[in-house]
């Protein structure tokens, strides 16, 4: 696999497609990135008069207010204004979904441990956060609700209607299945971790008007938020966003909170507000990845084909609906992965709890539905004593045959397959496996695992309204660009492939084209960066723009020069008008002379798609990504510590539009998953109070824990079959879910103690703690197996 990833790499150096498309161009931020020069948010010049917002937290999981004295609050030094939610003009609900049911500030009842109740605006921040801790609040408990047992124990209250999706007769196709077995998987949460907190500035206008600059991925979301709260029309509220520093989903609703704070503040004030939250209100206010618990049933037969699944998801979602409804829709929509269930029962618990409202997670639930999918599969491979590798592969789904999900979409181009036969013996998977096995054997405290799990994963908003973009391009006289278009920069390199797409039309150089803000005074009714849908609708969306205005200045250079359209060609050493050769800056400023328009808007919406969520049928995603990872691990039997040795990873992202970025999505997606599955464990006291709030006490990855060996490389040859922007596919979410190959190398690690006759049943986070706890249970197996042994 070594040498063939290193020559990919170099072909992802080289451009593939000349003048701008399909190359490795850098990160339109590189620079700035590293020198420190790139403005974010709390970077941004402070307006005269600027006052700081601070939030006043609850103390409380579940409790009414008896009451409230904050005269101390108010006469703190530096204090300007105390917000409670009897200040709000407009409507005291940022609910993303319409529910109702998340009141901006908290007035009666509080729901969790870190619930805003007030804000304090003040001189300075510091000020801010020392006049917060004077409040005198008097609560009135009320019985708390933590977790998924005690949730379902509590009458199992949902956030959003559950989902069941099926497919054939599940009773029928266990009953008839010559082996059955069931378990559960628990899967915990993660925060976001941004580098970047959450923040926002918001800045009075005249006559109503109110700009807000915030940390958003979902600027017209944020944008009708605060139009909402201070109860005033969308068009008198704009929002603005450059660069985030780092989103993950975490952004796409959480967002909303700070703005609208800061924006109430600065209404009520007339001042400049900012909100800019320490990292232990925002961990303890934001929302995290749903933790979840699958409880499954599996009909299977001797050859480790499955015959029927019967699967329930249950998520902790927190205390509000926010956008756990889609997010266990598509978990659901996950829980098969790569692989055809014949017969299928899959249903979803979107349980509610008094803990923070989750949200978006990079994979949206997906991820969680995945680790379910390749949980079962590990589970029949030790009942039959297969290598998981050739189950995987009994068991994918086919194109023309064993091709219709659980949710009745059609999978037209199954390639999971080839992709796990390719990377198999690219980094010869079974020649390790079986030398692996051979060396535990002698190993006592040391043990090796393997594993190399599929991802196949569905590329839409599940909520179809939301696939669709607009753009805005401009080209003035002297033949340069400027491009803005609706999706957000969080660090992903979708403005860098917006440049490239102009590039490419119009045969430029990349300091000829420039990027703007994201604004909703530019591009209106955008939908939120996530999905991994960013570079496919944005991408189409400039692409229209810039094709409209080529089309005007090709029927232009063709008048007046005396050529035909197509005699008219853009290539990177100008404008080719039959014979001759016109730089684009002299055909711009001839245009606008003739009065030819040279800016145009650009909308696009996804095709295909649909989906109904009463009968749980449909066609959700527009296309599915593919992918596969290789993990190797070794854990420490006296310790639990482990270590990811080697990793290679094969992934689809069609015809890449920038391949050195998209390979860093792949790289940093992995760790990030991989932490998820490893190191990242989110604990809550019994007074619902999260204590792993800060990075002393919430360990994501470090430089140190990214695999020994890496290898990363793009399918080769793979456009993608539908019509995306030059026929790529999305890379965000999908390579998060290569970290599963992590858990299961783990689980393989630990199987040998029990000469793989046995699952371990491995939950997540597989911390040191979890992997010792693992390992004491294979033993206590073995020696019941020896045991046994003795007794016949």
């Amino acid at each position: 696999m070594s040498d063939l990833v290193i020559g990919l790499a170099a072909d992802a150096r080289a451009a593939v497609v000349p003048g701008g498309a399909s190359q490795s161009l850098r990160h339109e931020s590189a620079a700035m990135h590293v020198s420190g020069s790139a403005a974010y948010i709390d970077d941004m010049p402070e307006p005269k008069g600027l006052v700081h917002v601070v939030p006043g937290l609850s103390t409380r999981a579940h409790a009414r207010i008896v009451s409230m004295n904050l005269d101390d609050v108010r006469a703190a030094p530096g204090v300007v204004r105390v917000l409670t939610a009897a200040d709000i003009p407009g409507h005291n609900q940022i609910s993303p979904v319409g529910k109702n049911d998340e009141p901006l500030l908290a007035s009666d009842i509080v729901s969790f441990h870190g619930q805003p109740i007030f804000a304090v605006v003040a001189e300075t921040r510091g000020q801010g956060r020392r006049a917060a801790r004077l409040a005198r609040i008097v609560y009135e408990d009320l019985p708390a609700v933590l977790d998924i047992d005690q949730a379902r124990a509590a009458g199992g209250a949902l956030v959003w209607r559950a989902l069941t999706m099926r497919r054939g007769d599940v009773e029928q196709g266990l009953a008839e299945s010559p082996r059955r077995l069931s378990g559960r998987i628990v899967m915990g949460g993660q925060e976001h971790f941004y580098l970047e907190g959450q923040a926002a500035l918001a800045q009075p206008g005249e006559e109503g008007e109110m700009r807000v600059w915030s940390s958003t991925q979902h600027p017209t979301e944020t944008q009708h938020m605060v139009a909402h709260v201070l109860d005033r029309p969308s068009n008198l509220v704009t929002t603005e966003i450059r660069r985030m520093g780092g989103g993950f989903g975490g952004k796409e609703t959480q967002a909303n909170g700070p703005a609208c704070l800061a924006a109430l503040a600065a209404e009520l004030t007339g001042r400049a507000a900012k909100m800019r939250l320490d990292r232990d209100d925002d961990m303890m206010m934001t929302g995290k990845r749903h933790d979840f618990a699958v409880d499954y049933t599996v009909g299977f037969d001797d050859d480790g084909r499955i015959r029927a699944v019967d699967m329930v998801l249950a998520a902790r979602c927190g205390w509000s609906a926010d956008l756990s409804g889609p997010v266990t829709d598509r978990a659901l929509f996950h829980a098969d992965n790569a692989y055809y269930y014949p017969d299928v029962r899959l249903r979803s618990e979107p349980l509610k709890t008094n803990t923070q409202s989750n949200t978006a997670y990079r994979g949206f639930g997906g991820p969680q539905g995945i680790v379910a999918a390749e949980r079962v599969i590990e589970e029949i491979a030790f009942a039959t004593g297969l290598d998981p590798l050739d189950v995987r592969l009994r068991n994918v789904y086919g194109t023309g045959t064993r091709d219709l999900t659980p949710y009745h979409m059609t999978v037209e181009d199954s390639i999971a397959a080839e992709i796990m036969v390719e990377l198999a013996e690219g980094c010869a998977y079974r020649a390790r496996r079986a030398a692996i096995r051979a060396a535990n054997e002698d190993s006592p405290h040391i043990r090796r695992g393997i594993a190399l799990t599929p991802v196949k994963f569905g590329i839409s908003f599940t909520a179809t309204h939301y696939n669709q973009a607009g753009a805005l391009v401009h080209v003035y006289t002297d033949g340069s660009v400027q491009v803005n278009h609706g999706g957000t920069e969080m660090g992903q390199g979708l403005h860098t492939k917006m440049v490239q797409i102009a590039m490419r039309e119009f045969g430029l150089p990349a300091d000829r084209v420039r990027i703007t803000a994201t604004t909703t005074g530019k591009v209106p009714n955008t939908s939120a960066t996530a999905a991994s849908s960013g570079a496919d609708l944005n991408g189409m969306a400039v692409l229209d723009a810039v094709r409209r205005i080529r089309g005007r200045l090709v029927a232009f250079a063709a008048g007046h020069w005396g050529v035909p359209e197509d005699a008219v060609r853009f290539l990177p050493d100008g404008v080719h008008v039959g014979e001759t050769v016109v730089p684009f800056p002299e055909l711009t400023k001839a245009a606008y002379f003739a009065r030819v328009s040279m800016s145009s808007n650009g909308f696009y919406k996804t095709p295909k798609i649909s989906w109904n969520p009463d009968t749980g049928r449909g066609r959700p995603f527009f296309y599915f990504a593919y992918g596969a990872a290789c993990a190797e691990v070794a854990i420490d039997l006296l310790t639990g510590e482990m270590r990811i040795e080697r990793v290679d990873i094969l992934h689809d992202a069609g015809q890449s539009l920038n391949p050195a970025i998209d390979i860093g999505q792949v790289e940093g997606a992995f760790v990030q998953g991989a932490g998820w599955l490893t190191t990242e464990e989110l604990v809550w006291d019994d007074s619902g109070r999260l204590r792993t709030h800060a990075p002393s006490t919430y360990k994501i990855p470090a430089c140190s824990d990214r695999p020994g060996i890496f290898n990363v490389a793009l399918l080769e040859r793979a456009p993608n079959r539908e019509e995306t922007i030059f026929r790529s596919k999305a890379v965000g979410e999908p390579p998060f879910v290569h970290g599963v190959a992590v858990l299961h190398a783990i689980s393989d690690a630990l199987a040998s103690l029990d000469g793989y006759r046995s699952c371990p049943g491995l939950d997540a986070p597989a911390t040191p703690e979890a992997i010792l706890r693992a390992a004491e249970r294979m033993r206590a197996r073995a020696a019941a197996r020896v045991d046994a042994g003795a007794g016949d």
